[in-house]
């Protein structure tokens, strides 16, 4: 490929490696320069003291980084399984730190960096195989969800750069790299089963080699043995609708939004006015497009994804629903979902749409 063609799709991938460094390089800023301020760490399971902040998701993270023997690590999660089914993104920190504790932290940083501008590049590379303006990539490199990932210390990044570049593989006939890619998200984030689920689909409704599925299918085995490893030592697997305080999911669409009404009025309204047009109605156009699509025989890998992904959003609990920054995290998947099924059925409205979703980065202002 000759260098202006490398460019031409690199580009995207270094704007989003430039936003989200520099969101993380204020967050540094507003700590001191001390790089453990960007996993949020809270007294409460630092220390064991009820009275102290509880901190947020990136502290895990960190504290699985810093010691993972799960015996020990135990005491500073709030629902241990949960957290620990997270591993690769702490282990990879871990490696890259060589085990020392003052780089951990700028480890963990590094990680989420290379992962955003890999991520951002796979989805450019994917779009412009298509003949597509690779620039769309910015929907996925400068979205909310995934920006703030790097400057919290969240597993979002390398999760959803190994689906970006699972797929990319998968485009490019590389079923088992793509296999490989896939079944290490699992062990970065489990809302990655979303695509990991909608690959194995397609495959077998495309009756493709039996080595193809197969490579999927093993990814799959080794998160269900992790699964049942985690419920041995923690005693519950990690699947879950989350953390702390978490409610379950919903069996009527939509119900963890309605419920913010009880709580507020002015709130339902508030995140109506915001997340209406910008998370809502993507997410009701996203089950209708992919269930046409299906209906119509197109069962590729992207229509389940956008079905799957979708759908995950219509049933998704209240304690998520209530909580802006945990929204937009899970819907990265949508993102992501929404990109790639209007990428390869050549729907440039939907792609210039989600570049409207650049405006969500305002979101960042208050974090």
């Amino acid at each position: 490929m000759a260098a202006p063609s490398r460019l031409k799709i690199l580009w995207p991938a270094m704007v989003a490696l430039v936003v989200s460094g520099a969101f993380a390089g204020w967050r540094l800023a507003q700590g001191g320069w001390d790089p453990v301020a960007l996993a949020e760490v809270g007294g409460l399971y630092a220390r064991g003291d009820i009275r102290g902040s509880p901190g947020y998701d990136g502290q895990f993270a960190y504290f699985i980084a810093l010691d993972p023997a799960p015996a020990r690590v135990a005491r500073s999660l709030d629902v241990p399984a949960y957290r620990y089914q997270r591993i690769l993104y702490p282990l990879l920190a871990r490696a890259l730190a060589f085990g020392q504790a003052q780089a951990i932290p700028w480890a963990l940083l590094a990680v989420n960096l290379v992962a955003q501008l890999a991520g951002t590049w796979a989805l450019a590379a994917f779009l412009s195989h298509l003949g597509l303006w690779p620039g769309y990539a910015l929907i996925y490199g400068l979205w909310v969800g995934l920006v703030s990932g790097v400057g919290l210390d969240l597993n979002e990044p390398l999760a959803f750069a190994l689906i970006a570049g699972g797929w990319l593989a998968r485009q490019r006939g590389r079923s088992s790299l793509g296999a490989l890619l896939l079944g290490l998200s699992l062990f970065a984030k489990e809302t990655s089963l979303l695509f990991w689920g909608a690959a194995l689909a397609a495959d077998c409704v495309a009756h493709a080699g039996w080595r193809r599925w197969m490579g999927l299918a093993a990814g799959g085995v080794a998160f269900a043995g992790w699964q049942a490893w985690l419920w041995r030592t923690f005693g519950q697997l990690g699947l879950g609708s989350g953390g702390a305080m978490a409610t379950p999911f919903e069996w009527i669409p939509l119900m963890g939004f309605w419920r913010i009404g009880t709580a507020s009025l002015a709130a339902l309204g508030l995140f109506s006015l915001i997340f209406g047009p910008t998370l809502l109605l993507p997410t009701v156009w996203g089950v209708g497009a992919s269930v046409a699509a299906i209906w119509k025989g197109d069962r590729g890998a992207e229509a389940w994804a956008l079905l799957l992904n979708a759908a995950a959003i219509v049933f998704l609990p209240y304690s998520t629903f209530r909580e802006p920054l945990g929204l937009v995290r899970f819907a990265s998947g949508l993102v992501l979902a929404v990109a790639c099924f209007a990428a390869v059925r050549g729907l440039r409205r939907p792609l210039n749409y989600g570049l409207f979703w650049v405006v969500m980065l305002a979101m960042l202002l208050r974090a």
